[in-house]
């Protein structure tokens, strides 16, 4: 970028750098349009006022990129601002192949393929823009409350839950080692070590077979965990506080424009987020509409049953949130805390998908050891453990995958909110 081009004033001399999104070669004059991360502006060839030769214009291929300096004048007929660039002189720096292998009706998995051509359009600028600004603000909403970043390791030496969904890596430690499913183990070691709010942005993989378009085997985490709390309540309470801070934030920033380019609402929450129990919800579910499950598949909620909870939601309360409490103990991970046999965690369901699971953890060491030894994993995550044997404060946290919070503020699917994209079919580009 060397120049902001929705902000080009009329009569002034500008050198722009761009990508040729499109050209129109007429006997008389020469149309371009080219554009760059911050925006487009139609660049005007007048052949018999201009020293541009038509051979040089027959070499300019849709993608090409140029750097064209020239004046900027002020015309009420042209679409982008109303302003078109009479250049000076025309600089091609790349010439791209023609014809291209994708365009806008090309099939997801195709632009994939090529997936560095597909992010020029404005639609997918938009989505990183928007990604970053979410990331960016809620990072900054942290930091006022003394939130400290840490960065967790990608390679740990235990399964934290079972080895079925981890990723094994070679031999290169002289034993097995993995791929973090989460950095939940080295939040909790922070806590541990006296740090009381830790954040944590950063990849995160998990070795499911899901081919849906809200899983991915890599994603980005945005986690947290901060010491001093009583109840997951207190948990619950700090995520949606963070939540619709975020929404007020980016509806102000990028409402419109995400209106016109997803036309998808940014809706700021005003009132609290409701909460209802798994039992609860699925009396409501049977009796509202019908939708029932056996009864030993009801410690969960699956795909089916989390579009529901999205329509109890704003049918109930009017609410696109909804918390879910009251999950069993085998559904949920070792390190909750328990009171009277129930795991004091929840989800976060928004528009219908789990956008989040948190709890308030368990820090006391004996009872750590043995809820590990419930699961059958305790000599596995003994080093784990030990972060526990020499004191540890209350505490709880959660994660929230970045792509999929994008994917549903903007109604996409993950296949297009993540920058690359990766599934069991897909290791390239």
């Amino acid at each position: 970028m060397l120049t902001n081009i929705n902000f080009l004033k009329p009569n002034s001399t500008k050198t722009i750098q761009g990508f040729v999104e499109n050209i129109r070669n007429k006997n008389n004059i020469c149309f371009l349009v080219v554009k760059d991360v911050t925006g487009k502006i139609q660049v005007t060839v007048v052949k018999d006022k201009s020293n541009i030769s038509e051979e040089f214009l027959q070499k300019i291929t849709p993608q090409s990129v140029v750097t064209i300096k020239g004046k900027i004048i002020e015309n009420p007929n042209v679409k982008l601002n109303g302003v078109e660039l009479i250049p000076d002189t025309i600089k091609l720096e790349t010439i791209a192949a023609s014809p291209l292998p994708i365009d806008n009706t090309s099939l997801i998995d195709t632009k994939l393929d090529y997936r560095w051509i597909d992010l020029r359009s404005e639609r997918n600028q938009l989505i990183y823009k928007v990604q970053t600004y979410i990331t960016n603000v809620m990072r900054q909403w942290l930091f006022k409350k003394n939130f400290i970043e840490v960065h967790t390791p990608s390679l740990i030496g235990a399964a934290s839950e079972s080895g079925s969904d981890l990723f094994e890596v070679s031999n290169y430690f002289g034993k097995k080692a993995y791929l973090a499913q989460s950095p939940q183990f080295y939040k909790q070691m922070a806590i541990s070590g006296g740090f009381e709010k830790v954040l944590v942005v950063g990849p995160v993989f998990r070795a499911e077979n899901s081919k849906t378009n809200k899983h991915a085997t890599e994603f980005t985490g945005f986690d947290l965990e901060f010491a001093g709390v009583k109840s997951f309540k207190d948990v619950m309470k700090l995520e949606e506080q963070m939540l619709t801070y975020m929404l007020k934030q980016v509806h102000k920033k990028y409402g419109d424009e995400i209106a016109r380019v997803f036309n998808v609402p940014v809706v700021v929450p005003t009132t609290r987020f409701p909460t209802m129990s798994l039992k609860d919800i699925y009396v409501e579910l049977e009796q509202r509409y019908g939708y029932t499950v056996p009864k030993i598949e009801q410690t969960d909620i699956n795909a089916e049953g989390e579009k529901y909870v999205q329509k109890l939601a704003m049918d109930k309360f009017n609410s696109e949130f909804m918390f879910v409490v009251g999950y069993s103990s085998e559904t949920r991970p070792f390190y909750h805390m328990r009171k009277n046999g129930i795991p004091q965690g929840f989800d976060l369901i928004w528009r219908g998908v789990e956008i989040t699971s948190g709890a308030q953890r368990e820090h006391r060491y004996e009872i750590l050891k043995k809820q590990a030894h419930e699961k059958g994993i305790d000599n596995d995550v003994k080093f784990y453990l030990d972060f526990f044997k020499f004191g540890c404060p209350p505490h709880g946290g959660f994660g929230i995958g970045l792509d999929r919070l994008t994917m549903l503020l903007l109604g996409l699917t993950i296949k297009e909110t993540e920058f690359v994209y990766r599934n069991p079919d897909r290791l390239n580009p």
